[in-house]
């Protein structure tokens, strides 16, 4: 297939790209920012200029748009929560809209959003589809708003719409902004200068976490086998406690710290527990995660260590 990948130069996007071109499709790249030296299917677009996104049309017609591009962190959609609206629901409006004006409309797209739509609840079962959707985060009521963009364009005008709701995910290249990485190196750095003391936020809260390949297969999957118009989570079922990820990252590289809580490292509105149930996504494309917790969590102390 010919696949459109919009934040291609972003941590899952990388993976996403190096997993189609392995398997042997073709891949346009969509970047903020593309070198001179990058490959003549890595275009440079805006998601904020609606010319832009338009020309991106050019490059087609696409089999496969995987929608990726937008503000991704939690810290920077609070900082700017109108940037964070602008990119992931008006910006996702600008690229089905051009998709349709194009003729493009059989093309598949599936929509990444986030499990984080479905805001704090009172239960301690992984979340289903059904769950009410009550976002917290200036990030999470933006994706929300580019879900319901995306799906109102399957709806009037037939644009096959696949929605991801990815639960948590880590491996090698992630940004230090996120929990993971942001362990790993405070671990690492301890360990390397011999302090015993690293700060922390809150490390009550309980993530379902996957590696980064395991959700680029579900995306993948789901373009091929995923129903128009259906909303999917891609999770593992499996929570862990923040604090219990920090333990396994010690016991991992063989040093024992002990955690301060920082109070700017503290959100205002931690989910207490945010675990997905994937039945949905399994039951239509088979999928099943592969990689394990400690091995994503080495994979991530060994980046940072180097």
């Amino acid at each position: 297939m010919k696949a459109l990948v919009t934040g291609a130069d972003g941590f899952v996007g990388t993976w996403l790209v190096s997993a189609l071109e392995s398997a042997g499709h073709e891949v346009v790249s969509a970047v903020l920012r593309a070198d001179k030296a990058a490959s003549p299917h890595v275009v440079e677009w805006d998601l904020l200029d609606s010319d832009s996104v338009r020309h991106l049309m050019d490059w087609g017609p696409f089999d496969a748009v995987f929608h990726l591009a937008g503000v991704s962190s939690g810290g920077e959609a609070r900082g700017d929560v109108e940037a964070a609206w602008a990119s992931n629901a008006l910006g996702t409006v600008r690229l089905a809209h051009a998709l349709v004006d194009a003729g493009q409309t059989g093309a598949r797209f599936l929509y990444v959003s986030t499990a984080e739509v479905y805001g704090a609840t009172d239960s301690r079962v992984p979340t289903d589809e059904g769950a009410p959707v009550q976002p917290c985060s200036p990030y999470a009521a933006s994706k929300l708003g580019g879900e319901i963009a995306a799906l109102e364009f399957h709806r009037r005008l037939g644009l096959p719409v696949v929605v991801a709701r990815s639960f948590p995910h880590s491996g090698r290249g992630q940004d230090k902004r996120f929990v993971i990485p942001a362990f790993a190196h405070r671990v690492v750095t301890a360990k390397a200068v011999n302090a015993p003391v690293v700060k922390v936020g809150n490390l009550q809260p309980v993530r379902d976490i996957l590696h980064v390949s395991d959700v680029v297969e579900a995306y993948i999957r789901l373009i091929e086998k995923g129903v128009a118009g259906e909303v999917y989570n891609v999770a593992s079922g499996h929570g862990y406690a923040l604090s219990d990820m920090l333990a396994r990252m010690c016991d991992i590289v063989e040093y024992r710290v002990v955690t301060e809580v920082d109070a700017s490292l503290v959100r205002t509105a931690d989910i207490p527990y945010l675990v997905g149930d994937a039945t949905k996504l399994r039951a239509r494309t088979g999928w099943a995660p592969q990689v394990s917790v400690e091995a994503m969590l080495t994979e991530v102390l060994d980046a940072q260590a180097n």
